[in-house]
């Protein structure tokens, strides 16, 4: 994997080894930033809930092991989720960095990753949970292939199939308003001490959420250009 990559035309763009978390609740719009980013910048997005979704699909050892925790709406062991983690981050994809979505969910995997990894930036995404319902409730997502849309804001080219590989869209039953705001409320509770970690250890970069994600990714670049993570020349 290059250390450079072509923005747009005219424009290099120098990543250096960034490692990035982000922080916030179900459907704030973390995964869609993650995914502008990584294909901008040719590092990977690494989120827990697609490797366990994936691994699910296929039936797998670690898949059958998961499922019997998301079945009944529990969060999936620590054990588990950092031992998953440690051998994604430990493989050459992330050898030029990475940006973690869905971990840590806990302190302690907050701890054990800065073990694994030091992290540069953790970016904490901050909407109501009112813009957060009127978000997902119009959300599409590709069971393939993961390309996320909004029939309001980012609507599929053909209604209900997927402009990437052609395949039929659904909804995720996580995505209804009521299962939103209680997994909202549950977020705020659960996600205190990680928050306070990372502002503890001033990584905490705090950004408003509620605005379209072309917006949040350019905040988000300002703030990695700033702390010389890239570096961009005419």
């Amino acid at each position: 994997m290059s250390n450079y990559t072509t923005a747009q035309p005219g424009l290099c763009t120098k990543v250096g080894n960034m490692k990035l978390v982000f922080i916030g609740p179900p459907g704030i719009g973390k995964g869609t930033c993650a995914k502008a980013l990584s294909q901008k910048y040719g590092i990977p997005h690494i989120s827990t809930g697609d490797i366990f979704r994936e691994e699910i699909a296929k039936g797998t050892e670690l898949g059958l092991k998961v499922k019997q925790y998301v079945e009944k709406g529990l969060l999936v062991p620590d054990e588990i989720v950092i031992e998953v983690v440690k051998k994604v981050l430990q493989s050459p994809m992330c050898s030029k960095g990475f940006i973690l979505d869905g971990f840590p969910r806990t302190l302690r995997q907050a701890e054990e990753l800065e073990k694994i990894a030091k992290i540069d930036v953790a970016f904490l995404f901050n909407a109501s949970v009112d813009v957060i319902i009127e978000r997902v409730s119009g959300r599409l997502v590709c069971p393939k292939c993961g390309a996320i849309y909004n029939i309001k804001w980012r609507p599929p080219k053909k209604p209900g199939i997927c402009d990437v590989c052609g395949t039929p869209l659904i909804r995720r039953k996580d995505d209804e308003p009521e299962v939103v705001r209680e997994r909202y409320r549950i977020y705020e509770q659960t996600f205190a001490p990680i928050i306070e970690y990372y502002r503890r250890k001033g990584i905490l970069v705090e950004v408003d959420a509620a605005r379209d994600s072309s917006l949040i990714v350019a905040d988000i670049e300002r703030i990695l250009a700033e702390k010389g993570l890239i570096t961009k020349a005419l």
